[in-house]
Formats: structure tokens, C-alpha cells, sequence
């Protein structure tokens, strides 16, 4: 599907943002798409004024919607995504770590036909705010996704995440918080870490399971037919 006959979605949890999603907003509507856009805001139970923020767009490409309380970015992520009209969903948090050039450059791969699911990577170095005990925690994470799951995903945490609207809502994702990021596939300290190790280990778990599960069914379900096959005359 190339980009001019996609609409994309962009999915914007914002949790005491006041400050800056107003700004993230109009920084991701000042891009010159190829495509049809809308942005999904969803204002996580936020105690400052965030909702004034918000309050004030007026954008017919702009759907807000908030929780009563605070639920978390995972809860925020799947109301934005039930919520959402186009073909395709891209995370964009609303506290202006990413630049909204970012989203062109990962539309690209999508309109050349060369992927379905497209991962930013965040570049770590001595410029960036990043600690270094921040970057190792990621990268362990993200090879412990690569083993477990035989891929080559090179920033696992980074907030933006290309995918189909349709593959999102297949994905079993149960995580209110940051734990979602690593369900799929960010400001965290070595709990999250842990957090994210324990969660990557129960997915693998998980879909080890289901798929033994499967092979037990079929070989039950194929026994059953040899056994009940239709005997030759005379046998």
C-alpha cells in the first residue's frame, strides 16, 4: 500500500504535558504529508492543564479524548489506537523528545513498498541527555528481544513505532504503563528494565505455549482422521 492510499494515525498520550503538547501538536500538523493524517490525543488523567491545552485546538484532523484518572502510556496508547481511522498507527509522545521530521522519514520505507512495520532508532552518544547505564539497560533489553524472538530490532523502548492499524489490534497487548513498548516489540530506570526482561521472557512463554498448543491439536486432529479413514474393499 504506498502512502497516498493510507491514512495514517498518530496515537498522543500526554500525562501532565501542559507545556509541551500543545506544541507537539501543531509541530506534527505543520508537516507536509503524503497522506491522509489525523491525530489521536488521549490526556491520561493529567492533574495539570493539559486539558485546557487541548481544549483550545481547533483542528478538524485533531480527536482528544481523556481518562478520568491516571492509567498509564500503555492504557493511553490503546484507547488512542480504539479510537483511531487510518490504515496505519505511529506512536508520538506528547513531551517533544522526537521530531516530528522523524515521521516522514519512517513513512518512507512504507510508501517504497519496503516494509510494513517500521522502528525509529534513537542515535546514543555523549550529545544526547541519555546516561550510560540508560543506554546499556536498552541495548540488554533489546538483545534479550532479539534472542528470544530470532529478529534484529535495534532500539526496542523508542517510542516511535510504524505499524497497520489491523496488525495493532491482533497484538495481545495488556500493559497500562511503559511495559507496553516492550509488548510491541523509555524514560526508564533499571526497574523498568527488569520489568521489560520479565515481560519479553512471559510473551516468549507464552507464544512457546500456544504454539505447542497447536501442534498438540493438529497431531490429535490428524491421528483422529488416520484412524477413522475410509478402508479399501477387502482390506
Amino acid at each position: 500500500m504506498g502512502t497516498q492510499s493510507l491514512k495514517l494515525s498518530i496515537l498522543m498520550p500526554a500525562y501532565n504535558e501542559a507545556g509541551t503538547v500543545g506544541i507537539a501538536v501543531k509541530r506534527v500538523l505543520d508537516l507536509q504529508y503524503p497522506c491522509d493524517m489525523e491525530v489521536v490525543v488521549v490526556d491520561d488523567g493529567s492533574a495539570d492543564h493539559t486539558s485546557e491545552v487541548l481544549a483550545a485546538i481547533d483542528d478538524p484532523r485533531v480527536v482528544i479524548t481523556a481518562h478520568a484518572a491516571n492509567r498509564g502510556k500503555g492504557a493511553a496508547v490503546r484507547t488512542a489506537a480504539s479510537l483511531a481511522t487510518g490504515d496505519y498507527l505511529l506512536i508520538f509522545d506528547a513531551d517533544l523528545e522526537y521530531s516530528p521530521d522523524d515521521i516522514l522519514s519512517m513513512l518512507a520505507p512504507v510508501s517504497r513498498g519496503d516494509a510494513e512495520v517500521v522502528y525509529g532508532v534513537r542515535k546514543f552518544g555523549a550529545s544526547t541527555a541519555h546516561s550510560f547505564w540508560f543506554v546499556i539497560g536498552n541495548r540488554v533489553n533489546t538483545f534479550t528481544a532479539n534472542a528470544l524472538f530470532n529478529t534484529w530490532i535495534s532500539d526496542l523502548h523508542t517510542c516511535l513505532k510504524l505499524l497497520p492499524a489491523s496488525l495493532f489490534r491482533e497484538l495481545p497487548l495488556t500493559e497500562n504503563r511503559f511495559g507496553l513498548d516492550t509488548e510491541q516489540g523509555k524514560k526508564l530506570t533499571w526497574g523498568d528494565g527488569v520489568v521489560a526482561t520479565n515481560i519479553l521472557l512471559r510473551v516468549r512463554l507464552r507464544k512457546a505455549i500456544t504454539h505447542r498448543r497447536a501442534r498438540l491439536r493438529k497431531a490429535i486432529t490428524d491421528r483422529h482422521a488416520w484412524l477413522h479413514r475410509p478402508r479399501a474393499r477387502g482390506a
